[in-house]
């Protein structure tokens, strides 16, 4: 991967590709029961923006919504995990396992640390938020983008 964020990849079948301008140059994993039930440990992802994953062959990707707020993907035909989506931002998550190139990324960061498995521990250093505050970041978020919409939607604004 360049520097510019941009990377590429493929699901185990190669029925499924994508492009994506990813918003940082680190993976993160996310340890929550969902991410665990999901793919048998945690996630380890990238991150992109709304609009900044193109997926080639979208008619094989099934579309799971896994709560209110967020939705996963999967390849039809091979089963490969393509996304988590969080709907209220059309952030993706995007498992590094598919990228074509894992060049220049770093590992920074784990979430849900306290759902964590007591089978596994990385040994690199992250920076790690419990449930509470990884929800409590997101509702502040939410709240502010929120905000944000009504005061475009007033008068005058």
């Amino acid at each position: 991967m360049s520097n510019d964020l941009k990377t590429s990849g493929r699901c185990l079948c190669g029925e499924i590709s994508f492009t994506a301008e990813l918003t940082n140059n680190h993976a993160d994993a996310c340890h929550c029961g969902m991410c665990q039930h999901w793919g048998g440990g945690p996630l380890i992802s990238v991150g992109t923006a709304a609009g900044d994953l193109h997926i080639v062959g979208g008619e094989k990707l099934t579309v799971f919504e896994s709560s209110e707020w967020a939705e996963r993907a999967f390849c039809s035909k091979c089963g490969s995990h393509m996304f988590f989506r969080l709907k209220p931002t059309g952030q993706f998550m995007v498992p590094v396992g598919l990228l074509d190139s894992q060049s220049g990324l770093g590992f920074t960061k784990e979430i849900f640390f306290d759902e964590r498995s007591a089978l596994y521990q990385f040994a690199n250093p992250t920076t790690k938020q419990t449930g509470a505050e990884v929800r409590a970041e997101f509702a502040a978020a939410l709240s502010k983008k929120r905000q944000q919409r009504s005061h475009r939607a007033e008068p005058g604004s």
